[in-house]
């Protein structure tokens, strides 16, 4: 990697909200020519304003668990006690590559639990750690750190919080009468995805710390975002009688998100889904700050991090609604079918999935789409089912690094733009290429 090549990046990448019209507009014209020959092109062009005007609102329950994600998991990090166990984390880190290294694989490690836990401690970690180089006078890479946070995302659907292999696990998900239902045993526990995750986890935060090593880093400003600044707001008699009330209410809603974890068990569901996640954030956010008025005053501070979210979930709900409802992505999926063998048949299947990731960028959302294609296809060639299965997973969670969609909520905590971090991401979806590209060609 060169200056030259980062120095290009920062210079002409747009801006995530730029992307998403870019996005938009590719997919009309797309949508336009390829689908709906049967129409004019007028009331084609028509349709598919109705088309994202129908999945524009879509993902509004999404975008509000999403927001809640971001302003909850800040808040949490701005209470002492969060505050101190990340600065043991961040001062363990002596320069760029160490802090690199490091945070990608507790953020890799996460997104085998979970991509929401993935997604948040990535990112305050991130954040954490650059403030402390800041007080410190150290030079740092944010840029390099920021993209270690997020590098989860491209491990994430080969993990517990996958949506594929879940859904196909389900007894009565809507493709068991073509595939039945294909335990996590043949998908997450297979022998070629631990092999997979096993070499990714030690191969990223490698990578990050060689690029680290090479890379010259700079002073920054970053102001800390301690609990100090919320907490020295509330100091009068007031805030200090409703402490028993933050903390009894902290103590209800832990309760609750754990009997909502064994509701979810008892139902065969996954434990931990946003909601759980969220009422998690909750409720530890409550509990651990001084008082009430804290906590509030460390929303007010969270809340100029989420307008990205707000503003640009809409616009992707939008694109997902003229790929579904147009069919483009069944177009997208059927040439790659067209055109495979049963020995390229999981590779294309994993392009195919990358390619309509930068479109429709939810693994779930994806899978619903795409599914039925590739399990058809595969039936067909006599193709095992749970490999095409990881082969999308891996697809739709590689092209993250190049999609700023899921970097939303790392941006708005860290204070860092897209062309920071894609830099380093575009490097990593080129390892990510090799590595999933091999196994399954391996296996």
């Amino acid at each position: 990697m060169t200056e030259a090549y980062i120095g290009f990046v920062e210079k002409y990448l747009p801006s995530p909200f730029v992307i998403a019209l870019l996005l938009t507009l590719i997919t009309f014209i797309f949508a336009l020519f390829f689908t709906g020959k049967e129409a004019s092109i007028v009331n084609n062009g028509i349709d598919i304003l109705g088309f994202w005007q129908q999945g524009l609102w879509e993902l509004l329950a999404f975008t509000m668990q999403m927001v809640l994600i971001l302003l909850l998991g800040h808040t949490l990090a701005l209470t002492a006690a969060f505050s101190k166990f990340i600065n043991l984390l961040a001062d363990s880190a002596k320069n760029t590559a160490q802090a690199a290294a490091m945070v990608s694989f507790f953020a890799i490690l996460l997104s085998f639990f979970n991509w929401g836990l993935c997604v948040i401690f990535g990112a305050i970690l991130s954040r954490k750690l650059a403030e402390r180089f800041s007080q410190k006078g150290r030079i740092i890479n944010y840029g390099l750190i920021g993209a270690a946070g997020y590098s989860g995302m491209m491990t994430w659907h080969g993990g517990f919080s996958g949506s594929a292999p879940l859904k196909v696990a389900e007894a009565n998900h809507f493709l068991v009468d073509k595939i039945g239902s294909i335990s996590i045993d043949e998908t997450i526990f297979s022998t070629m995805n631990v092999a997979v995750s096993v070499v990714i986890i030690i191969a990223i935060p490698l990578v990050l710390l060689l690029i680290g090593q090479k890379l010259p880093g700079k002073n920054i400003k970053l102001q800390a975002s301690s609990e100090t600044s919320s907490e020295e707001k509330s100091t009068d008699k007031e805030a200090e009688d409703k402490v028993w009330i933050a903390k009894l209410l902290g103590i209800i809603m832990l309760v609750s998100a754990i009997l909502y974890g064994f509701r979810q068990y008892h139902q065969g569901a996954n434990i931990i889904d946003l909601n759980f996640i969220n009422l998690l954030l909750f409720a530890l956010s409550i509990s651990l700050h001084k008082n009430l008025r804290a906590f509030l005053h460390a929303v007010d501070d969270a809340i100029k991090g989420v307008s990205g979210i707000i503003i640009q979930f809409p616009l992707y709900a939008g694109i997902m609604g003229i790929m579904k409802y147009s069919g483009l992505v069944v177009v997208i999926s059927d040439t790659f079918v067209s055109i495979s063998t049963v020995q390229t048949f999981p590779i294309f299947t994993f392009i195919s999935a990358a390619v309509v990731n930068f479109f429709v960028p939810s693994g779930g959302g994806q899978w619903a789409v795409q599914g039925p294609i590739i399990a058809e296809a595969a039936t067909n060639l006599n193709i095992a089912i749970p490999k095409v299965v990881m082969a999308l997973s891996y697809g739709d969670q590689l092209s993250n690094m190049l999609q700023p969609f899921w970097a939303l909520p790392l941006l708005g905590l860290t204070g860092l733009k897209a062309k920071d971090i894609i830099p380093y991401t575009s490097v990593l979806f080129i390892l990510g290429l090799v590595v999933y590209g091999s196994v399954l060609i391996i296996f």
